[in-house]
């Protein structure tokens, strides 16, 4: 499925998350504007919000290892950071959206809904993000989302409406877009993009044995020239 205006320098300038990045930071923006009170988050308290079953698609089932291992790769990007309050036993964290991406809240809204449930359309997000942002009806939703795309680089791009849909469906552009997967009913679902990181893995672990095969190769053919000087040794001994 192609999508409008997907430019690679986009990929490039912003930062590129994986699925438990992006579940995270959407999770510390979402809490933040709904429940100002629980915020900044604990280790457990965030994790259980990244698992919740309702308003996140898919859902996941992280443990506290992924969480922190998750945050870590978004503080490296300065996307989010450890907070210890003076009282507190246990460490708290909290995103850095608004000032790494230049985001007011009514961005911060939508951006949450997109990076927790995926690509959807603008009537979608109206009817969800009002709960972290008072809208002022889907027309200052679509504005909003058209100015978040024309940055430079684009925060959102839209992807081309399911098949037998006609509605476009915005999404975020901090990870790859992500694949259409049909399911055996007929219907259509949006899955995360193959964590690239994976992949290089992948390449690194091939690289490793191709060139562990060559040392052996290389080892072999040194015994052999070992062998071969020993014998012509020999001959003047």
């Amino acid at each position: 499925m192609e999508e409008e205006g997907f430019q690679e320098e986009d990929e490039e300038t912003l930062p590129v998350l994986g699925f438990e990045e992006t579940r995270v930071l959407g999770s510390l923006i979402e809490k933040e504007l709904t429940t100002p009170e629980y915020y900044p988050m604990t280790l457990n308290g965030l994790a259980n919000a990244c698992n919740q079953k309702n308003n996140r698609l898919p859902r996941s089932e992280l443990v506290e290892e992924e969480v922190s291992r998750a945050i870590e790769d978004l503080r490296i990007k300065r996307l989010a950071h450890r907070v210890d309050l003076v009282g507190s036993r246990v460490p708290k964290f909290q995103h850095n959206a608004e000032k790494e991406l230049d985001l007011i809240k009514a961005e911060r809204a939508l951006l949450a809904e997109l990076l927790n449930r995926g690509p959807q359309t603008s009537g979608e997000l109206n009817s969800r993000a009002n709960r972290m942002f008072e809208f002022e009806g889907l027309s200052d939703i679509e504005e909003t989302l058209r100015e978040m795309g024309d940055r430079r680089p684009s925060l959102v791009g839209q992807m081309d409406p399911f098949p037998g849909q006609k509605e476009r469906r915005w999404f975020h552009r901090l990870a790859p877009p992500p694949k259409v997967e049909e399911l055996q009913d007929g219907s259509s679902v949006y899955v995360p993009a193959p964590d690239h990181r994976m992949d290089q893995v992948e390449q690194m672990a091939e690289e490793f044995k191709e060139l562990k095969e060559e040392v052996e190769a290389l080892r072999y053919q040194l015994r052999e020239i070992s062998d071969q000087f020993k014998d012509f040794r020999k001959e003047f001994e």
